[in-house]
């Protein structure tokens, strides 16, 4: 994904440090939106946004550290970069351990920021492209007949047609017409890359 299609959010309540960020991640090619606080940033995010948030954690009202918990809890998968005047080590790790892809410390060399922002925007991408991934595999076991899901959790068990032929009660050839037919719906042209896909549906998050 290039710079044009993702977007980086900046929420910082210093109008000045605000300016300073938009012009540089503007003159790289990134889609910029800012904000000043986070009621504001929190009424205009989309969820399904591809992007990464540049957060001041000195904000009034809801401090960077609150507000990084409340879209951890809303489910919201945004990398979040945090900018301080007043970091410590105790804070940053905090940050990181939650799942913050940097913590850097005002004045923020340009080349620092423009590093961590490409690696918050390529572990966003990623993080979209995983649900693409889950949501499909969803749709596609969904599309399985009874019979044929009944197959396939024989098959990702490592049964042969005539265990799982037994095992149902049916001929072996028609087990043979069954598990190739979920086969081609799911997708995968192996057993291998069945159980792939069967291990990422079983996870609670892909």
């Amino acid at each position: 994904m290039s710079a044009a299609e993702a977007t980086v959010f900046l929420l910082d309540d210093e109008p000045g440090m605000l300016k300073a960020l938009t012009r540089l991640l503007k003159s790289e090619g990134f889609a910029v939106e800012a904000f000043t606080s986070a009621k504001a940033f929190l009424e205009s995010y989309r969820p399904e946004a591809v992007g990464c948030l540049v957060l001041d954690v000195a904000m009034p009202e809801l401090n960077g550290l609150a507000l990084q918990e409340r879209l951890t809890q809303s489910g919201a998968l945004v990398p979040i970069v945090f900018l301080t005047g007043h970091g410590d080590i105790p804070m940053s790790v905090q940050a990181i351990k939650a799942g913050a892809v940097d913590f850097l410390t005002k004045p923020v060399k340009d080349d620092d920021l423009l590093r961590a922002v490409r690696a918050a925007l390529q572990r966003a991408t990623k993080q979209r492209e995983s649900i693409s991934e889950i949501v499909l595999l969803r749709r596609r076991y969904a599309s399985l007949t009874p019979r044929e899901s009944e197959v396939m959790a024989h098959v990702i068990l490592g049964h042969l047609n005539k265990q799982i032929a037994a095992d149902l009660g049916i001929g072996e050839h028609t087990i043979k017409v069954h598990r190739a037919r979920m086969m081609e719906k799911m997708g995968v042209a192996s057993l291998a890359d069945l159980v792939r896909a069967a291990v990422r549906l079983a996870s609670p998050k892909g």
